[in-house]
């Protein structure tokens, strides 16, 4: 395999006409089937997404659908659902089995709450809907989603030079975001090789990683890298970065930034050092690349805060990936 390949296989999708609905179905199956699902289970994995591919179709003004492998869990299948309007007032209705409202994702809900292993949905009207489900095979446990990353390549590049990774231990997350200078191969050498660094360094101290990975792209064109250790239990969060990989422990109060002092990985840096920060209650942790803009106002979205991290994550990225960049966004809620 060529090493630059997509490390997951991301399939972004734009849902303009009905033959997008059919690619959407397809691009599932052919997944499922590949992370062993059995034949029926593959069949109800493209009925679900089939069904919310084709309320995008026929309701979204701009819609897309992501559809991917988990990122830690290889045997689950993860799909985003995400427009930009003309959302909905209620989320709860359309679940119940035959209701359908003109101008909603009414159609065919009820179905997908059956399907899928898990599933949450956020709306607001004259803003849009993020919805999220999840499959994973049968006999395998189900991941908890406490920790989602989304990265998407610039225009009609096909490979991302921003990157995320993240593991889960106990009550603990740890977790990278890197954006490799520029964009296209060179850009994603340098943000796979950090990501590559932070996996062989479990247990390690942020500021340890990132002198690590700082080290290790030297041979490369360098980027912006941050890392964060996120404690649950004992309620902080450990941060060290360099560069514009921006950080934010967010509440429906305040939002803290993260620092990251300045510099190039791999080339000009200081010396790094790990900050700890406290962790309100109910806080989520947002890294991102500078793919999305800075400014985002989680509490302008009426109860977003209390969804999972897949919903707030897609909807950091509808909403704020909208410079002409590659993008990357992290979401880690501190409360499971």
């Amino acid at each position: 395999m060529d090493p630059l390949s997509p490390e997951r296989q991301d399939s972004w999708l734009r849902l303009e006409d009905a033959s997008a609905i059919g690619s959407a179905r397809r691009i599932a199956a052919a997944l499922a089937r590949d992370r062993g699902f059995d034949d029926e289970h593959v069949g109800q994995v493209a009925v679900a997404v089939s069904e919310a591919a084709s309320n995008l179709v026929k309701h979204a003004r701009v819609g897309t659908m992501l559809i991917r492998a988990h990122p830690s869990a290889q045997r689950t299948i993860e799909v985003m659902a995400i427009d930009s309007g003309p959302g909905m007032a209620d989320t709860i209705g359309p679940i119940r089995d035959g209701y359908s409202t003109a101008g909603t994702l009414g159609i065919g809900l009820g179905a997908i709450t059956r399907l899928a292993n898990s599933y949450d949905i956020h709306s607001v009207p004259g803003r849009g809907t993020v919805l999220s489900m999840s499959f994973t095979a049968r006999g395998v446990s189900v991941p908890e989603p406490g920790a989602c990353g989304l990265s998407r390549p610039v225009g009609e590049e096909v490979i991302s030079g921003d990157s995320f990774a993240f593991k889960e231990t106990g009550r603990s997350v740890m977790a990278i975001v890197c954006d490799g200078l520029g964009h296209g191969v060179a850009a994603a050498e340098a943000s796979r090789e950090a990501v590559r660094v932070f996996r062989e360094n479990p247990g390690q101290e942020p500021a340890a990683i990132v002198e690590r990975v700082h080290r290790a792209l030297g041979a490369t064109r360098g980027g912006a890298v941050a890392v964060a250790h996120i404690d649950r239990e004992a309620r902080c969060v450990k941060y060290a970065g360099v560069g514009n990989v921006s950080g934010w422990i967010v509440t429906p109060e305040v939002r803290q930034g993260l620092m990251s002092v300045p510099g190039i990985a791999g080339h000009n840096a200081r010396r790094f050092k790990d900050l700890r920060y406290e962790l309100p209650p109910h806080a989520v942790v947002v890294m991102h690349s500078d793919g999305l803009t800075e400014r985002w106002d989680l509490s302008s979205y009426p109860g977003l805060l209390r969804h999972t991290s897949h919903v707030i994550a897609g909807t950091l990225f509808r909403d704020s990936a909208i410079r002409r960049d590659d993008a990357c966004v992290l979401v880690v809620r501190t409360e499971q």
